[in-house]
C-alpha cells in the first residue's frame, strides 16, 4: 500500500559541519488500490441500477392510403378542436356540442360505457397548438379509450362549427 523511500540522505550539510538537518524520508502512496475500489463501485453501481424505459405510445398506420374502413355513424365519436381550444363533439351526424377541457376525461369515460364499439375522431385545427392534441391524447389514455385516430381539421368541420356558433 505505502512505501517510505529510504535509499539515500536527502538533508544537506552545512559547511563547517556542526549542524545537520534532519534527515527526511519520502512516502510514496500507491494509488493502485484506491483505484481498484472506485471502478470496483463504480461497475457495482451501473450494474444494479434500473434505466428508464422510454415512454412511447403505439401508433398504428394503416398499410396504404388506398384502404377505407367504414364505420357506423352511430360508432362514430367526433372531438373538433379550434384554433383557440375549444372543444366541440358529436356522435355520428349530429350538433356539435361545445365541452370543457376539465369535463372531458368524465365524458369519455361515460360515452365508452354507454357503446363499447365507440370509435374517437380527433380533428385539430392547424393552427392549434401541439400541447393542446397531447392533452386530449393524455385524455383518452386515462380514460382507457384505444379506438381513435388524429385527423386534421377541414373546410367543412369549420364550416359545421360554424352553424353551431
Amino acid at each position: 500500500m505505502g512505501m517510505v523511500d529510504t535509499s539515500g540522505p536527502r538533508g544537506h550539510q552545512r559547511k563547517g559541519g556542526k549542524k545537520k538537518k534532519k534527515r527526511r524520508l519520502g512516502v510514496k502512496i500507491d494509488n493502485t488500490p484506491m483505484v481498484d475500489i472506485a471502478f470496483l463501485l463504480l461497475t457495482f453501481f451501473m450494474l444494479t441500477t434500473t434505466l428508464n424505459k422510454p415512454q412511447t405510445m403505439e401508433i398504428n398506420l394503416p398499410p396504404s392510403n388506398d384502404v377505407s374502413v367504414e364505420v357506423a355513424q352511430s360508432n362514430l365519436f367526433t372531438l373538433r378542436v379550434k384554433e383557440d381550444g375549444t372543444i366541440y363533439w358529436n356522435v355520428g351526424v349530429d350538433d356539435p356540442q361545445k365541452i370543457e377541457f376539465k369535463d372531458l376525461q368524465k365524458f369519455l369515460v361515460q360515452k365508452n360505457q354507454e357503446n363499447p364499439k365507440l370509435i374517437t375522431l380527433i380533428k385539430i385545427d392547424r393552427k392549434g397548438k401541439y400541447s393542446m392534441m397531447v392533452d386530449i391524447m393524455d385524455e383518452l389514455n386515462v380514460a382507457n379509450i384505444t379506438r381513435f385516430s388524429l385527423a386534421p381539421m377541414q373546410d367543412a368541420d369549420k364550416r359545421i362549427l360554424a352553424k353551431v356558433i
